[in-house]
């Protein structure tokens, strides 16, 4: 099996693992399976980055995993995370571009 096959059968196996962990806390009314969507969005974006750490897809399933679970489980709003959010973004974007310019 290739390397790059092994990494989907481990994002698919930690997917699987997860879903199971959250139709049980649905089931025993611990945590709401429809608020726990956002959950395997994160999954899947740690399993995109384990296989490519630089994969920018990876990175924004991730953001928007964790800006929805946010949403969901502490009822922030969008809005008022976009404050702050968005000079983050800033910020990491632009210490990329130095980063990269360095390297050369």
């Amino acid at each position: 099996m290739e390397k790059k096959e092994k990494m989907h059968v481990i994002t698919g196996g930690m997917v699987l693992i997860t879903l199971g962990v959250l139709v049980i806390l649905g089931n025993t009314q611990i945590w709401s399976f429809s608020r726990s969507w956002p959950v395997l969005l994160i999954v899947i974006a740690v399993g995109t980055l384990i296989q490519r750490f630089k994969d920018l897809g990876g990175w924004i399933i991730l953001a928007v995993g964790v800006v929805f679970l946010l949403t969901e489980v502490f009822g922030m709003q969008v809005y008022t995370m976009g404050k702050y959010l968005m000079p983050v973004l800033l910020i990491v974007v632009g210490a990329n571009v130095l980063f990269k310019y360095n390297k050369r």
